[in-house]
């Protein structure tokens, strides 16, 4: 097979275009570089180009004989999106129909959307299945579901089958280290975490401490990028294999604290994180915990990646190797365990 990936030189693509490669599936990267990067394409040709360009899209499906889509390609920072909304519908949404259209003009009928817990907005109940109520408070979620409502319509009207992936907060990096986070700028927890501690940043910000959780900072649910990426290829051939279209929620049940995340990201590192303390950022729930139980089900997908530890100590190691080449700042020895001992389950 050979498997359209937009977005495959950022960071969960490049991840999945790994994993395709290693079920002897070609990823065919098609991305603009805007925010993805051409070395993190290594298992398949790179494109350069935005999935808004019809005629590239339609070359591309042409010449390569594309056997299914995996749609990363998007403006994904929640917090530019209040300011912006304009660049999210005209990135996430007008451009993603004419990717869609294109593919179906193509022939090509099985699609895996990368969505988003976005599209819950702020959720009724914890923790969130797929039928809870989709009710977006920023327009990158509102942006995501609309395009899981082109996808439902397009699915009675011309027979797309497609697999909605709603994922919760992506972390952690490839095991083998060969692929990581590389966002500019960086928004995630993590990768901010890590960086404060080897003294890149003077401080780590902490967005809410007022919150009704255990500690009053916001609580997420942390899904490895690698389990995101198996669970990618994994909706993919239930596609394939003919199986109806699904939304679904990949992550691993159990939320942990913002400040939760600082203090294994201190331990793994073995170095203080100076944090300091702000208000409440709009639009961001308290509690997001993903039931994924549905998945689990459909794909037979199960996280191997569940420990904050394996999580937070993989991604340590890629930035640590990323920042500091040449001399290199290792986890002391009491932490080794816990940063390198889950690099061979994959």
């Amino acid at each position: 097979m050979q498997v359209l990936v937009t977005g495959g030189a950022g960071y969960i693509g490049s991840h999945t275009a790994k994993a395709l490669a290693a079920h002897g599936i070609t990823p065919i990267v098609l991305d603009d570089l805007s925010t993805g990067h051409a070395g993190m394409v290594k298992w398949g040709p790179l494109v350069r180009g935005n999935i808004g360009d019809r005629d590239l899209v339609r070359r591309i499906t042409r010449d390569y004989r594309i056997d299914g889509v995996i749609h990363f390609a998007a403006s994904a920072y929640v917090g530019e999106s209040m300011h912006y909304p304009r660049k999210y519908f005209q990135n996430n949404v007008v451009h993603s129909l004419a990717l869609i259209d294109e593919v179906l003009d193509a022939g090509i009928t099985n699609v895996v959307f990368s969505s988003s817990c976005a599209t819950y907005g702020i959720p009724s109940t914890l923790p969130i299945t797929e039928d809870q109520q989709q009710c977006p408070v920023n327009p990158y979620g509102e942006s995501k579901l609309f395009i899981e409502r082109a996808l439902g319509a397009y699915a009675g009207a011309y027979g797309l089958n497609w697999a909605a992936l709603r994922y919760f907060n992506a972390a952690g990096a490839d095991p083998e280290g060969q692929l990581g986070e590389m966002h500019d700028p960086e928004t995630h927890l993590i990768p901010l975490a890590i960086r404060t501690a080897l003294g890149h940043r003077d401080a780590l910000d902490v967005f809410g401490t007022d919150y009704s959780t255990l500690d009053g900072s916001p609580v997420r649910d942390f899904v490895h990028v690698s389990d995101l990426a198996d669970a990618h290829v994994r909706a993919l051939g239930y596609l394939v294999a003919g199986g109806p279209s699904v939304a679904l929620n990949l992550g691993n049940g159990r939320g942990y604290s913002v400040k939760e995340v600082v203090a294994k990201v201190e331990q793994i590192g073995g170095r203080p994180i100076p944090l300091r303390m702000l208000a409440r950022r709009s639009g961001d729930p308290p509690e997001l915990v993903a039931d994924a139980s549905l998945a689990r089900r459909t794909l037979g997908w199960e996280p191997k990646f569940t420990d904050l530890s394996q999580v937070v100590g993989n991604a340590w190691t890629w930035h640590n190797r990323k920042i500091h080449k040449s001399r290199p700042l290792i986890a002391p020895d009491s932490m080794m365990t816990c940063a390198f001992a889950h690099h061979d389950r994959r």
